[in-house]
């Protein structure tokens, strides 16, 4: 077994540490963010691994940034147009997802191939083979006082779930049906396989399976 404890992480090699910390959470979801700059109307897509669920009702999701100490444009365009898109991946073009964190000088949707696709009259473009598509609206940010990451709150105003199969009657969204990719690390990409759905824990009674 190796132990690290925090002098020996914060002495190891930069590349390193930043790859070993990352692994630490575990598995992750692997969105990417669509978003439309509201002067130039030039789109931008990026990958990003720090999406999460904070309530239900109202339904809100949460993202956090890197420090705004340099350009972000997803950042910057969502804090000025208020409102983004969360696109899941599919091995069909997780290779394309990844290839859009270059720093592309012109829209990572055409130096990517991925497709923009506009519904409803929202906003920030979705990308069109995507199998889970979600449009959010800003609703709140904050920035961290810890280490200046920015915290970014999104109202969720529409859901497009590309296979009926894949919802079930109680709301459960079978990912796997969906073929949506995870990640771990900073590069590493994996498609998931579901073990069970179990019913809710209660004390003293056996774990079943739903």
């Amino acid at each position: 077994m190796k132990h690290f404890d925090r002098t020996a992480i914060l002495e190891a090699d930069k590349d390193f540490r930043r790859d070993f910390i990352n692994c630490l959470s575990g598995y992750k979801s692997l969105n990417l963010i669509g978003t439309i700059n509201p002067d130039t109307k030039e789109t931008n897509l990026a990958p990003f691994s720090q999406v999460f669920h904070v309530g239900a009702n109202p339904p809100l999701v949460g993202i956090l940034f890197r420090p705004h100490s340099v350009e972000r444009h997803t950042l910057e365009n969502i804090l000025q147009n208020k409102c983004f898109t969360l696109n899941h991946v599919s091995p069909s073009f997780y290779k394309a997802a990844h290839q859009s964190s270059a720093r592309w000088e012109r829209s990572e949707f055409a130096a990517t191939g991925m497709q923009e696709a506009y519904l409803d009259n929202f906003e920030a473009p979705y990308v069109a083979e995507s199998p889970l598509k979600v449009g959010c609206r800003l609703a709140d940010h904050l920035t961290l006082s810890i280490n200046e990451t920015v915290l970014v709150i999104g109202s969720i105003e529409h859901v497009y779930v590309e296979r009926d199969e894949a919802l079930g009657e109680d709301g459960f969204i079978d990912l796997e049906k969906l073929g949506t990719v995870a990640s771990s690390g900073i590069d590493a990409y994996h498609t998931g396989r579901k073990l069970a759905r179990l019913a809710y824990a209660k004390p003293d009674q056996p774990v079943k399976e739903i």
